[in-house]
């Protein structure tokens, strides 16, 4: 209360000394202090309207210690408080060189409790140290790093974990060792979320210093991590392990880094195993193919046998990058005898989530693996992964279809896969049958004009008359991908008579199909197939008992003549009467679009 009756004390003033240029600072001071959070958080976005108005000196003198003093506000307020003080306010204070100035305000929002603040605190500051001059750099954001990492709560110790490596290349050599002394100090804290903190920056941090520096500090640190009591700690010691094993040289991974892999693989938390399978084939090019065929193989199929299932999920959904960056000399070998034994199991794995994770990749094998070990073991796979009772499994499969035809060719994928893909065509989850639509044309493309009409003709029709307007939608979208391919003669001979038999179904959601399809088919047939077969009928539907076919024809007509399908004579003998008699209708949409259809033809 004294706070905000000091500040208007300080309008009230300004006004009466006719110094108009305190207006804004008095303002901000007022919203600042006001009860209502959503005009404090206001008055902080509009810093930089304020600082502008105020000018860089009082700006520097005023502003900055007034926000300095007022962290102790709602989290909303705070953040948006350290997402406007980054790099991109130093204008605001004069520049570069004034960019120490805010620092003071950060730091305090380093040290609050809630975690976004602080991060966001930290984001800002880390944007800042580039912008330090070397000396600035010593003289001002040193010593915030040094008060942060030595702070009295947790809180601070967590920020300082996020500024090492910004700060780390910018100083000399004794400034170089207290850094990694005090970042030493952070891993061995007694408090679990620093440490935390630490572990997930020690990779970072790594990537910062000397190679030398690295060998003998940050590795001792990242096995003194990666052997913690906390498993929220070790998990984030593997994204470190990626870092470093990729600045070790080659000769020094086996002795310094992996044994404390190997420890992680087989770590009793299911969340450690879950990073290193999540971050698996990261390690897999830091070590090299050398230990990959040595060591990481074994731990990979390890993995894919894992316990749990969050595990084998995570391992699952890197089978297919894993297996690719595997030593071209062995690769066949090895994945035959370590891994396809592995997804084997997995394809019967009780999880829905494992076998969805393993069909999404699996098909990624064949071209790895070549035809006839596609043939001989991944093709029964495939078939029972379509036959599943996860529909996510069987979308997953047919999703990825294509890169299985390339390697076996499609004489083996008619004979095998596509009587299993026309039983999903009939499939009770919608979604499945959705997934097949989409995949029709390239399997036309694929199976040639002739076997496409002996075996899925038929099946595109019977999408048509779908019970989900989804399909039946995703439908007639692939018959204009299919005319598209095989040309306006075949649409003729093959596909209008059932789309246009339609028009005299008892369900007017079958006419409307015919309506919808003659809309898209418009745009690829011959004008002689549009005027002699498709108008016809849409001349007939305007005479339809329901309103929604008629004024669907209206919109139909707009289409075709806007495709230029439909010549002077037969608008102004047949269509134009038909539009005239609609737009008497006694519907009042019906009227609308028949007026909106003759304005289109005029």
């Amino acid at each position: 209360f004294r706070a905000r009756a000091n500040s208007r004390a300080t309008s009230k003033m300004a006004t009466q000394d006719g110094d108009d240029s305190l207006y804004p600072i008095a303002v901000l001071i007022d919203e600042l202090k006001n009860d209502d959070l959503q005009l404090r958080l206001n008055s902080i976005k509009k810093l930089s309207t304020i600082a502008l108005a105020l000018g860089v000196e009082r700006t520097r003198s005023e502003l900055v210690p007034f926000l300095t003093d007022t962290v102790d506000d709602e989290d909303e307020v705070l953040w948006a408080l350290a997402e406007q003080l980054s790099a991109t306010f130093l204008p605001l204070v004069g520049g570069k060189e004034y960019a120490h100035v805010l620092l003071p305000p950060l730091e305090s929002l380093a040290n609050v409790e809630e975690t976004v603040v602080r991060d966001k605190a930290v984001e800002s500051l880390r944007s800042l140290a580039s912008e330090h001059s070397s000396q600035d750099m010593e003289q001002h954001f040193l010593p915030l790093v040094k008060r942060l990492a030595t702070g009295d709560w947790f809180t601070s110790r967590t920020s300082a974990c996020g500024l090492f490596s910004v700060c780390y290349p910018r100083v000399n050599e004794q400034f170089k060792a207290e850094l990694i002394q005090l970042f030493n100090s952070l891993c061995h804290d007694d408090t679990p979320m620093v440490r935390r903190a630490a572990a997930g920056k020690l990779g970072e941090f790594a990537m910062a210093i000397e190679v030398e520096k690295m060998r003998t500090e940050m590795v001792s640190l990242y096995t003194t991590l990666a052997e913690d009591e906390q498993d929220s700690v070790r998990l984030l010691a593997v994204e470190a392990c990626v870092a470093i094993a990729g600045l070790l040289p080659h000769a020094d991974i086996e002795p310094l880094a992996m044994p404390t892999l190997r420890q992680a693989i087989q770590d009793k938390s299911w969340r450690v195993r879950y990073m290193v399978a999540d971050k698996f084939t990261e390690l897999q090019k830091a070590v090299g193919p050398e230990i990959t065929k040595n060591e990481l193989v074994k731990a990979f199929r390890d993995l894919l046998r894992d316990q749990e299932a969050e595990v084998k999920t995570a391992a699952a959904l890197k089978l297919k990058e894993f297996s690719d960056g595997l030593p071209k000399d062995s690769r066949e070998t090895l994945i035959m005898t370590m891994i396809i034994p592995c997804v084997k199991d997995l394809v019967t794995d009780p999880n829905t989530h494992v076998k969805s994770a393993l069909a999404s990749k699996i098909m990624g094998l064949s071209p790895i693996l070549g035809k006839d070990n596609t043939i001989e073991h991944l093709l029964p796979l495939f078939l029972l992964q379509l036959k599943d009772e996860c529909p996510e499994v069987r979308l997953n499969i047919i999703s990825n279809l294509d890169s299985v035809n390339q390697v076996i060719g499609i004489n083996q994928l008619s004979q095998t896969l596509l009587p299993a893909i026309v039983e999903l065509a009939e499939d009770s989850k919608w979604r499945v049958r959705l997934a097949i639509i989409e995949y029709m044309p390239l399997l036309a493309s694929q199976l040639g004009m002739e076997l496409f009409n002996e075996r899925l003709n038929s099946l595109c029709m019977s999408w048509l008359m779908d019970s989900v307007y989804a399909v039946r939608e995703a439908a007639i979208v692939n018959l204009k991908k299919l005319v598209e391919k095989f040309g306006s003669d075949w649409a003729q001979a093959t596909i209008l008579p059932p789309v246009l038999g339609l028009a005299q179904d008892h369900n007017y959601l079958h006419r409307l199909t015919t309506l919808f399809t003659i809309n898209l088919l418009g745009d690829v047939c011959s004008k002689d197939v549009v005027h002699r077969s498709m108008l016809p009928v849409v001349l007939t539907l305007g005479d339809d008992q329901v309103a929604n076919v008629r004024f669907n024809v209206c919109k139909t007509i707009v289409k075709l003549f806007g495709a230029d399908q439909i010549d002077a004579e037969t608008l102004s003998a047949k269509v134009k009467p038909m539009l005239e008699k609609l737009n008497q209708d006694s519907d009042y949409d019906v009227q609308y679009f028949a007026g909106e259809a003759l304005l289109s033809l005029a």
